[in-house]
């Protein structure tokens, strides 16, 4: 077994004594990967809820403080992270994003870029977009809702839209401003709608 497949048996473990899970819209998750998976973002357990379920590895970007820690930096590397310098648009990190989709792995990413307090929809950034008009990957959508506490934990529904087809984003340049903020609306009024319908 791979260093990635026992952690990932391990992060689901630990995902399950925190929280009742429940998943909606599993069967929008394709089997392959080569497409960028959108998520709102509320806590510090989101890379694990979001990518339980998916079958193919999920790369994320994850704040380059997080790799100033070697031993801390070695564990997230080996789960597929890659740092990113946010605010300071890092070209590197977004052609490494591209390269991922490119070699058909599964991006992740929480374009909200910080954790919502309230859990709701926070203003998006460009990241996710720019890279789909990069290769032309389709996104998928996907919401986690916190719900009541039952017991010791507190019931977590992830639900997974339908894919956006890149088409539908408009994004013929990722150096159209105007283009990139009409792909980010469409991109966020989708997980304003899987939130509205997500049972907490």
């Amino acid at each position: 077994m791979s260093f990635y497949n026992f952690a990932r048996q391990v992060t689901i473990l630990v995902a399950h004594l925190r929280y009742h899970l429940r998943y909606e819209g599993l069967e929008n998750i394709p089997e392959k990967g080569g497409f960028i998976l959108c998520s709102n973002h509320i806590s510090m357990f989101d890379p694990i809820l979001v990518a339980i379920r998916v079958k193919p590895q999920c790369f994320f970007m994850a704040k380059e403080e997080l790799f100033r820690f070697k031993p801390l930096s070695f564990l997230i590397r080996a789960l597929g992270a890659f740092p990113v310098s946010r605010g300071k648009g890092d070209t590197g990190a977004i052609e490494k994003a591209a390269e991922i989709v490119e070699s058909g792995g599964v991006l992740a990413i929480f374009p909200e870029g910080h954790r919502s307090k309230d859990g709701k929809l926070l203003k998006l950034k460009s990241g996710a977009v720019v890279v789909a008009s990069m290769t032309g990957a389709d996104l998928l959508p996907c919401v986690m809702k916190k719900g009541e506490k039952k017991g010791l934990r507190y019931v977590m529904t992830v639900r997974y839209g339908k894919m956006i087809p890149n088409a539908a984003l408009g994004v013929t340049s990722a150096r159209s401003p105007a283009e990139v903020r009409g792909a980010n609306r469409l991109l966020s009024d989708t997980l304003s709608g899987l939130l509205e319908g997500a049972n907490g």
